[in-house]
This record gives C-alpha cells, structure tokens and sequence, in this order.
C-alpha cells in the first residue's frame, strides 16, 4: 500500500480543474485538500462501480483502490461505463484504472487484481476511509460488511435488480446499522436470480452509484445529512423514490452489544454457494449446431428450463420444460445416454442449471444453447 504523504496544497492545475467546488462554501480549499489526501476503496468495477469511480475520480478523490478479478464481457457494456468496446477480454480492473487516470491525472489508482477473501479483506480494507459497494452478490456483500464493522469503517450500500435500486451508508457511526442489522442471514443460493438472470435497466447503476458517489463525498467532507439509518430505494419504472428508517439491531451477530462475529468466516459456505464453480468446463452449443442436429435427426433431448412459459412463447420442437428450480429434483427424468441440450432465455442461467446438475451426479452429456431461447427466436426472422 503506498503511503502518500499529506497533501497540504492544491497546483495551479488543481485550482482551475476543481474551481466549481472550490466556490461551494460546504467545500472551498480546506474541503478540496480533504477530498486530495482521502482513500476510497471500491470493491468491484462493474455497473454500479462504473460512475463511482467516474464521480470519484472528477471529484478528486486522492487515493482510489479498486478491486475486481473479472474480464470485461460484451454483455457487460450495456451499463458498465467506465468501460469500452476495445477493452472486451481484458481485465476490468485494468480498463477502468486507465479511463480513471484519462479523467483526472492527479489520482493514484491502487488495484487490486485479485477476488476480495476473508484471508485479504482485513489487509486491504484497513487502508481506506470509506468501502464502497460495487458487488453483485451476496458472499462478498457480507464480508465487505463485517470487515467494515471489525475496522470500524463506513460502508456506502448499493444495490440493483431488474428495475429496483437502494442504497444507504451503513456503520457510518456507532449507532447506525451495519447491513447484517437489515438483512440478517442471506437467502439461501438460488432463491434470488442475479442481474445476469433476471436483467437490469442500463441506466438503473448509473442512478444508484451516482448517489452511493454523493454518499461517499459527504462522509469525506463531513458535510450535508449522509444517507445513515435511512434506506433510500428507487422504482426506475415509475421514477419513484421512497426511504425507509432502518435500526441498529442490538442483537445483531457483529455489530450488536454482544457480538458472536469477531473475525472474518467462510462466505462462500456461509451463503450455501461452498464448491458451487467446478472446474469442469461447461460446453455450450450454438444455434447453428443445433438446427444441424435437429435436421439430422440425432437423437438427443432438449430442456427448456425457463420458469414461466405462456402457451404463445416460443419453444423449440420436441424440447421438454423443467423449471430450473425443479430440475435437480427431477434428474431422474434425463436420460444420461442422450447428448442434453439446456436452454434458458439468453444463455446464462442453463450454465448455473448444468452446474448444480453436476454437483448433483448427472453423468451425460449437458451442452447450454448459446444465446438461449431469444437467439433461436431471433434466428428464425432471418
């Protein structure tokens, strides 16, 4: 970790890049110089990381840690705008430490190119001043927030779903909840679809993580009323905000009178998602391949595992539904001899599905369609 040494001075460049704040009385040099020598760690570079770090960066933020192990998908450019077409197979962490330093020069970027861990959270976490929450899942949400909770450290909330977003600023003092006052225990693995299966609005992260950015510039400054024991949800759909009073909870199992929580645990195991990702490689198949199969006739057998189809949607000839959730139950009605072709709606949830039906002991052949029912449906107005 780099130590900076206090910055007591603004350049001249500093002056005029930052001169619409330096006017703000809330701000003025004394708030820009805090805003230089403050440390924010972003945990994740994606849709709600992406104007964070925007927002952040332009604002001046001095030292800004990201950390993030993932590659930059196409599929992720319909909201993760720190990013950009060009950087497609390469890390994200590297794409947006580029587009933050192509921002604003002056910023020192700390990245950290590795999955955040109960084994490095403590490390890293103790070097900054505000966590910010850019994640999209629920092992990592827990860890963010009784790493802050053990450091002491304030923690800006988001999160996304479909059409829905909230966020607040969590153990910003001894009074405020943490987010295990809120949200207890986590729902067991698979009752909640990710964005990835049940979609998100692009511009629905950009709302939310610009207000998480707001939340985070406050708590350094030390100004306005900060988003604490206050939840703020978003309906993107009506564009109707409503915010709800939340409490610390004096049971709480690490932020409570009598704490049970005194180091960090396995969130993997402790979400229900322990050896979920095999190393096995999950195969898929494309429309093509499959339309060749079809037209020679090969005998193989195709379930359509999405959740809800009307008897008007679209299905492919002789495929068999099996809702996802119902398909480990009823492994026994695949036929193991047979090359299984799992199709979903855009491709990503049949992956989860031949995961979960591995672990469980299936021995055939699984293949997930490419591009999922929408691809086949799409092909077919050619």
């Amino acid at each position: 970790m780099s130590e900076r040494s206090k910055q007591t001075r603004l350049s001249q460049e500093e002056i005029e890049r930052y001169s619409r704040h330096l006017i703000l009385p809330e701000v003025g040099l004394e708030g820009q110089l805090r805003l230089k020598n403050s440390k924010v760690l972003v945990v994740g570079t994606g849709a709600l990381g992406s104007p964070v770090l925007l927002y952040l960066s332009a604002a001046g933020i001095g030292t800004i840690g990201i950390i993030d192990f993932d590659t930059l998908d196409l599929s992720n450019l319909q909201r993760q705008v720190i990013h950009s077409t060009n950087e497609i197979g390469n890390l994200k962490i590297n794409s947006a430490k580029t587009r933050i330093n192509a921002i604003n020069p002056n910023i020192e970027v700390l990245a950290y190119s590795e999955k955040l861990t109960s084994q490095n959270a403590l490390e890293i976490i103790k070097n900054f001043d505000v966590i910010v929450d850019g994640t999209d899942n629920f092992p990592t949400r827990y860890l963010i927030n009784d790493a802050c909770v053990l450091l002491n450290k304030p923690f800006v909330y988001g999160a996304i779903f479909r059409f829905e977003g909230q966020t607040t600023v969590f153990n910003a003092d001894e009074d405020t909840p943490c987010y295990r006052c809120i949200f207890r225990d986590p729902p067991k693995a698979g009752l909640v679809p990710s964005c990835s299966e049940a979609g998100v609005l692009g511009v629905l992260p950009g709302i939310i993580g610009t207000i998480q950015a707001n939340e985070t510039i406050k708590l350094l400054l030390g100004v306005g009323e900060v988003l604490k024991g206050r939840l703020l949800t978003l309906n993107a759909l009506k564009t109707e905000f409503k915010e709800y009073k939340i409490k610390k909870d004096v049971n709480c199992k690490v932020c409570g009178e009598n704490a049970t929580i005194k180091e960090l645990i396995d969130y993997e195991e402790f979400c229900g998602l322990k050896n979920l990702d095999e190393s096995f490689v999950i195969k898929d198949i494309t429309i093509d391949e499959l339309k060749r199969l079809l037209d020679e006739k090969e005998d193989i057998q195709i379930i359509d595992i999405r959740q809800n189809i009307e008897p008007d949607l679209e299905m492919i000839n002789d495929s068999k539904n099996i809702k996802a959730d119902e398909i480990v139950p009823k492994i026994d009605e695949l036929q193991a001899s047979k090359k299984c072709i799992v199709v979903c709606t855009i491709g990503l949830k049949s992956k989860e599905v031949i995961l979960k039906l591995k672990k469980a002991g299936y021995k055939g052949e699984l293949y997930s369609l490419r591009g999922g029912i929408t691809s086949w449906v799409n092909d077919l107005k050619d």
